[in-house]
């Protein structure tokens, strides 16, 4: 059978709190703006488990967190405050397998939204088979909260009534703390807090009641219409902070883009300035700065807005806002999140459903019973 489509609605005047809120109905902005919420909601979660209680394995060869599309970001959060000063590699998988050198001596989080995630599922029997010590984070009364508490291992719940998109910080948060008892991060409770408390000013800053002159991811989405987005980090940080907005493009708005991180873009995106709308749709390069950049990465960024535009290339610019990588992180993501789904709106598009995720899960579960 063909994919069930989102239903189309007129678009709405985002300065219009009515009709923004009629658009919304499974309630994404509220989602979105429960990140601070999220932040200290999780560290209660985490302090309840005892997660900390990795800690008294020493510290891993390598900490590998599998999990797939809005829970695996929560890996993403890990790299981005990890850094690259971190004693040990942070990998992240995306799939079915875990690397052949996964073992005994490496923590593996798994972590699953739903704690259904038949490749998280995988990943995870395969640790705990090899040894490997394991953190689990899932939700309560989960396939995988159960293979958890049968092999021992502890395991960190999510709460339900939010997609795994929306749940960023709920799920990023158990990561951070088990990294941090091990000395692999600098996420102590009192820097989450402090995270908290950036997201609850920039939920503020974005929300519907203030106005598009006013609020930077309403101005964002305005900005999107009827462009592809071309998403640049520039720093690894930021690169991160990239793809997440293209995933939430995708998902909220159900809007195609494309994302890269400097300086690598340079060496092969950047050629699509000299045809800004050969696909179809003008590019717009949506340049997300961090403060904490390479010199020659800098310049190269600063240079790369000019030419595009030379070349009659639009571009929006995100700047990070806060010292440490975690703060910085939250605000690119932050703002990135609201404007997703405020262009959703834009588009007349229900941010909340994604058919074809659904639809492709169904089938997916229909052949593996078949096979």
């Amino acid at each position: 059978m063909a994919a069930d489509t989102d239903a189309h609605v007129s678009p709405v005047d985002l300065d219009d709190l009515e009709s923004v809120r009629a658009a919304d109905p499974g309630g994404m902005l509220d989602a979105v703006a429960s990140a601070g919420e999220q932040v200290r909601q999780a560290l209660v979660a985490c302090e309840q488990s005892g997660v900390v209680g990795v800690r008294h394995g020493g510290r891993p060869r390598a900490v590998v967190v599998t999990g797939m599309g809005g829970s695996g970001i929560a890996g993403h959060v890990l790299q981005a405050a990890a850094g690259p000063e971190c004693p040990v590699p942070v990998e992240r998988v995306r799939g079915w397998t875990l690397p052949a050198w996964v073992g005994a001596d490496d923590l593996v989080i798994a972590v699953s939204s739903s704690g259904r995630t038949a490749e998280t599922m995988a990943c995870t029997r395969t640790a705990i088979e090899r040894g490997a010590r394991t953190v689990v984070v899932a939700a309560e009364g989960s396939p995988l909260v159960e293979l958890a508490i049968a092999a021992n291992i502890p395991w960190v719940p999510v709460p339900s009534g939010r997609p795994p998109r929306a749940n960023l910080w709920a799920l990023s948060v158990p990561l951070l703390v088990a990294a941090d008892a091990l000395g692999v991060v600098d996420a102590e409770p009192a820097r989450l807090e402090a995270v908290a408390d950036l997201l609850d000013g920039l939920a503020v800053e974005c929300a519907p009641t203030v106005s598009i002159d006013q609020n930077p991811a309403k101005k964002l989405a305005a900005e999107l219409v009827g462009t592809l987005p071309m998403i640049w980090g520039s720093s690894d940080l930021a690169g991160i902070a990239a793809y997440r907005l293209l995933c939430q493009l995708a998902e909220n708005a159900k809007y195609p883009a494309v994302n890269g991180v400097l300086p690598e873009a340079l060496h092969n995106q950047v050629v699509t300035f000299s045809a800004p709308t050969a696909s179809g749709l003008p590019i717009r390069l949506v340049l997300l700065r961090d403060t904490v950049e390479q010199w020659e990465v800098a310049v190269a960024a600063d240079e790369a807005e000019a030419l595009a535009g030379e070349c009659g290339v639009s571009v929006s610019r995100m700047v990070a806002v806060g010292e440490h990588p975690l703060e910085r992180m939250a605000s690119l993501c932050a703002v990135g999140d609201f404007a997703s789904v405020y262009l959703a709106l834009l588009g007349g598009v229900d941010p909340t459903p994604i058919p074809p995720i659904e639809v492709l899960k169904t089938r997916l579960q229909e052949r593996q019973s078949q096979r």
